[in-house]
């Protein structure tokens, strides 16, 4: 009886062990593949499941997106610049029993023809495609992963250059060539301010010229805003250009006058030459006649 107990202690532990060794778990972001003596099986799926121990293994798969860093590495562009080009990589399992049973250890292949991709790409672009073609450069990185990393059951989702590490000669070179287009940038920008305010200027002037008073008033207005500090002493001339035209007036009216013959003057009338002059001179309006008894007895106008 106690022999009976024994072995049925014994059998009852044996079954708890095997069930202990047929229980596996899979979790929702991943796959097992279960090989039977050296073959596969299949895959299960996630959850509870059960294998045959000692006959089955089951290797579990994780079908979650991996991040990998491309480590920096130096690469000679299309035009023979040395540059330090990092980057990043994102790839997920598309295919457990693939990615078992095509290659030995996905992430380290995957780094390994990540890092010859990207030499191999950036090596064919200039260094300006480089720094501005960014997006065109992943992709190009990315299509020829896909093509490598399907036969393995693996989804290459996204590449994307994390860091250009470039000469510090080049970073001289490259700040020089961004500070003369910003001079020239200025330059232009001043020079289109100066052609605005030379039409504005143009545009005043002609009004000035239709308006006299104008530059009177701007005068005017110049004196206010200099006599504001009311520290200075401002000597304000008259117009000049307005006193030399009244000047060159009158010497041509004098001229002109002195080359005209002069009248006779009548026995009886007074010599009025003098009185004339004057009046040319000055730019009187004329008196009104006055009736003067003449030597002989009768009326004359002077």
């Amino acid at each position: 009886m106690t022999a009976l107990i024994a072995v049925l202690v014994v059998l009852v532990i044996l079954v708890l062990i095997g069930l202990a060794m047929s229980i596996r778990i899979v979790r929702q972001y991943e796959k097992g593949v279960v090989f039977r003596f050296g073959r596969i099986t299949g895959a299960r799926d996630p959850g509870l499941r059960l294998i045959i121990p000692f006959a089955d293994v089951m290797h579990h798969i994780s079908l979650r997106i991996v991040t990998m860093p491309i480590q920096s590495q130096g690469i000679i562009t299309r035009d023979n610049v040395s540059v330090d080009v990092s980057a990043v990589a994102y790839f997920r399992v598309v295919d457990a029993i693939k990615s078992v049973v095509a290659i030995e250890n996905v992430n380290s292949a995957i780094n390994q023809i990540a890092q010859t991709t990207l030499r191999k790409v950036v090596g064919r672009h200039t260094l300006d495609e480089t720094l501005s073609e960014t997006d065109r450069i992943n992709l190009d990185i990315r299509q020829i992963l896909d093509v490598t990393t399907t036969e393995w059951g693996v989804d290459v989702t996204l590449v994307e250059l994390k860091d250009i590490q470039l000469p510090d000669t080049m970073k001289r070179a490259m700040a020089k060539q961004a500070e003369a287009e910003r001079e020239k940038r200025a330059k232009i920008i001043s020079a289109q301010g100066e052609a605005l305010a030379a039409s504005a200027l143009g545009e005043a002037s002609d009004t000035m010229m239709a308006h006299p008073l104008a530059l009177q008033l701007r005068n005017l207005q110049s004196l206010v805003e200099i006599a504001v500090d009311k520290n200075s002493t401002v000597v304000f001339p008259a117009p000049l250009m307005s006193t030399i035209g009244e000047l060159g007036s009158f010497l041509s009216r004098e001229a002109t006058a002195a080359a005209a013959p002069a009248p006779h003057p009548r026995p009886d009338t007074p010599d009025t030459s003098d009185t004339q002059l004057a009046t040319k001179s000055v730019h009187l309006p004329a008196p009104d006649p006055v009736h003067v008894p003449a030597p002989n007895g009768a009326t004359g106008t002077p």
